[in-house]
């Protein structure tokens, strides 16, 4: 606990968010810092085949400890914090023996059960929040310290049994492009794991289908005094083109397996503006009307405008439920691993994506797993130790099960 807790500090003391403006890969050079910074201290710890890509992709590998062939697994997490909020001088609290009240961050800041009533179940644990001003960084510093602390944990008692496995640590997920560069041939692992969620116990293996929007919209600008049959004022046909939009399906309105279409960004004039939007959905079969229902509003309002919106949408990633169904073994062991680490597994589909869920399509089934974290991406964020302790054991569990004699080779 208490190594997990001083290499969890380190880590959130270094700013490493991704920028979507940049054209660099990585977006921003203190993931490659970063990258560096974990190279050397998984050398320190014995892991081998240590290698940092031109493209920030940091892998390890600890070879099997065992004289017969169980199948190779993965773990990943990515070094990268949200663009969302600062992630500068993060001074992160530590708040032992929490007994349900409220926390004071900061000036006027306070991290309440009224507002967050999970907080009440860690009665009695230590929970690591911000001071206010900056997000946490355990989405997804946490992972990377759990994997870390694991993977030392199996070096240091080698009587545990395990097969071949592969670690990696990946930048941008956060701004979509955490495995854009991803080289599965320089990462052999058959089945592999995100530890890239929140509360404990959490195993997630359904996310989102996803689509992005990009609208333009032409216009017409003349002088307003005689502007009558002239003007085209591209700013309300974006308004009119958001209102033919399903109401009901927007983010603040849609729940778990619901999906939504999410203005996340307008700026226009009266000659002309831009939209985009995301599109989400589980369905498959929804997912694909979703878009083809922006289209057609599209389209009806090129008919009454004429030909002024252009409207390209592409997708972004694909429910991972339809890969992992096919290993179901991959779920059950997973549910095994959280129980051995005494924790109760939690089942949930993500209401998101994850690098999992582009790694499965690729060919590489991936699950994502909890780090025992809340709130990410803000300064409310939180994570409970203990939480990381069991996240950080279950990836050990999973190591020993995949090497159980009555597992075959090749699932």
């Amino acid at each position: 606990m208490e190594k997990l807790l001083e290499r969890f500090l380190r880590y959130t003391r270094i700013n490493t968010q991704s920028c979507e403006s940049s054209d660099t890969i990585p977006s921003t050079d203190t993931q490659n810092q970063f990258a560096s910074l974990l190279a050397e201290e998984l050398r320190r710890i014995g892991l081998q085949q240590i290698q940092l890509s031109s493209y920030g992709i940091l892998t390890a590998f600890l070879p099997s400890n065992i004289d017969r062939v169980t199948p190779s697994i993965g773990f990943i997490a990515h070094m990268d914090t949200s663009p969302d909020f600062s992630g500068e001088n993060v001074q992160a609290q530590i708040h032992p023996d929490y007994q349900g009240n409220d926390i004071i961050l900061g000036k006027d800041i306070i991290l309440s059960p009224a507002m967050f009533p999970q907080l009440k179940q860690y009665t009695g644990c230590t929970l690591i929040t911000t001071d206010g001003t900056t997000l946490l960084g355990a989405d997804d510093k946490a992972g990377i310290a759990e994997i870390i602390c694991a993977m030392e944990y199996l070096v240091v008692h080698p009587e545990i049994k395990h097969g071949n496995i592969y670690i990696a640590f990946t930048p941008d997920e956060e701004i979509g492009k955490g495995v854009d560069n991803f080289d599965l041939s320089s990462f052999p692992a058959q089945y592999a794991y995100t530890i890239d969620g929140g509360a404990e116990g959490e195993l997630e293996y359904e996310n989102f289908n996803a689509a992005q929007a990009d609208i333009s919209i032409r216009g017409c600008n003349v002088h307003p005094g005689s502007a009558k049959g002239i003007m085209v004022n591209s700013q309300l046909i974006a308004m009119e083109l958001q209102q033919m939009l399903p109401p009901q399906q927007r983010p603040e309105l849609t729940s778990e397996k619901e999906g939504f279409f999410h203005l996340c960004h307008m700026q226009g004039t009266v000659e002309a503006s831009t939209l985009s939007y995301i599109i989400r959905d589980h369905d498959k079969n929804e997912f694909e009307h979703k878009k083809l229902l922006l289209q057609q509003c599209v389209l009806r309002l090129n008919q009454k405008y004429g030909a002024c919106i252009t409207c390209q949408i592409h997708d972004q990633y694909y429910n991972m439920k339809e890969i992992i169904e096919q290993f179901p073994f991959m779920v059950d062991l997973a549910k095994l691993s959280i129980s051995q680490a005494g924790a109760t597994p939690l089942i949930l589909p993500v209401r998101g994506g994850t690098d999992g869920a582009r790694l499965s399509f690729m060919g590489l089934p991936c699950p994502n797993l909890f780090t025992g974290g809340h709130n990410f991406h803000g300064k409310y964020e939180f994570i409970v130790l203990e939480s990381m302790v069991k996240a950080s054991m279950t990836i050990v569990n999973l190591a020993r099960n995949y090497a159980r004699t009555d597992l075959p080779a090749h699932i």
